[in-house]
């Protein structure tokens, strides 16, 4: 088999990522199997040794670089990590914002640490098991980010932060594939990860509540106060503004005649605003810390399909780039419960336009 060029494959210890190591080496890759530790379990809230707290996910992917025949390396990053993704996470629910942390480690982590990383030891390529597919336009010479053919598994929304230059070196080799497909690759090759669930949660909360990590993290509590209308009517006592996120209705733990949601978070006042669900609707938005792929600059107005949280289904408007580091958008339509700090992803069909975070609504 001849041998094509060398790759770095960040390897989670889950079935996606192994699956990635695989078919490389199949395609004739010289492959390098590489987990990133990226906290302590004392950073996290985990007492115990200074170990990382995913042991088993380690001791899986070195297993399948055993069964893969390759090299296989810990590399610790846990201070970018703490840097970039952790503090990054706490500064925003500081600032009632809701972040987006694993858009960020993709950013820092895994396609900057890791590639400058694999560079540094003679490695062309990083890649990883994310459901997304790069192409080079013939026109322009532009890497373009394109959706996974298996838009249900599609993750390009975590990934609209790559430049041109991590793109050019960026490898997908789970985008054209179904996520079945990929489990029977797994079983065919012997991995032991081919039926190992996916992890959905946060990888450095580990109960579930960010406020709860927030407030360990930083040693601080923050204070209770009070749940307003938007005249200033007093509903009630919320538990500090760090809980609550725009939209939210569980967990707010009031007994009102009608539904109520959290509407908006006014740090001056140390309030949670609530409205109806009516009152969550808005069709125009800012974004800025923008990222764009297909193209510098966004040079005339252009009507897209614009995803504003991982979880949503893409929705029509226009977008105006207003200045070097601001977009408008204006949906066709109101969506409901727009939130500062998320992501807001454009897409021209199956390819990304680009990217930033909501800056105002």
């Amino acid at each position: 088999m001849e041998l094509r060029h060398s790759v770095i494959v960040g390897m989670s210890g889950g079935v996606d990522s192994s699956v990635a190591a695989l078919l490389l080496k199949e395609e004739g890759y010289s492959v390098m199997g590489v987990t990133m530790k990226l906290y302590y379990n004392e950073d996290i809230g985990v007492v115990r040794e200074k170990t990382c707290c995913s042991l088993s996910d380690i001791e899986d992917a070195r297993e399948v670089a055993g069964t893969l025949d390759i090299p296989y390396y810990v590399f610790n990053f846990s201070d970018d990590f703490e840097q970039h993704v952790i503090a990054d996470f706490v500064e925003e629910y500081e600032q009632g914002r809701t972040p987006n942390p694993c858009v960020e480690c993709n950013r820092y982590l895994k396609f900057d640490r890791l590639l400058k990383r694999g560079i540094e030891l003679g490695f062309d390529h990083v890649a990883t098991g994310h459901y997304a597919r790069v192409q080079q336009d013939p026109d322009t010479g532009r890497y373009l980010l394109k959706k996974a053919l298996d838009t249900s598994k599609d993750q390009t929304y975590m990934l609209y932060e790559l430049t041109q230059g991590q793109l050019r070196r960026a490898l997908f080799p789970l985008g054209q594939l179904t996520k079945p497909q990929v489990r029977r690759i797994a079983e065919k090759g012997g991995l032991i990860t081919s039926h190992k669930r996916d992890s959905q949660d946060i990888c450095f909360v580990q109960n579930g509540s960010y406020a709860d990590f927030i407030e360990r993290y930083t040693g601080r509590k923050w204070p209770e106060g009070n749940f307003v209308t938007e005249d200033g009517k007093v509903l009630g006592t919320h538990k500090g503004v760090i809980r609550y996120t725009r939209g939210q209705r569980k967990g707010l733990g009031l007994a009102l005649p009608e539904p109520m949601y959290v509407k908006r978070i006014d740090l001056a006042r140390n309030e949670v605003v609530l409205g109806r669900d009516s009152d969550l609707y808005s069709s125009v938005m800012t974004v800025d810390h923008l990222n764009l792929i297909s193209a510098d600059r966004l040079e005339r107005p252009i009507h897209a399909m614009i995803k504003a949280r991982y979880s949503a289904i893409a929705q029509p408007g226009l977008v105006e780039q207003t200045d070097d580091d601001q977009l408008k958008v204006t949906f066709d339509q109101p969506q409901r419960a727009l939130t500062r700090g998320q992501s807001a992803v454009i897409y021209d069909g199956d390819t990304v336009v680009g990217g930033g975070k909501i800056k105002s609504i």
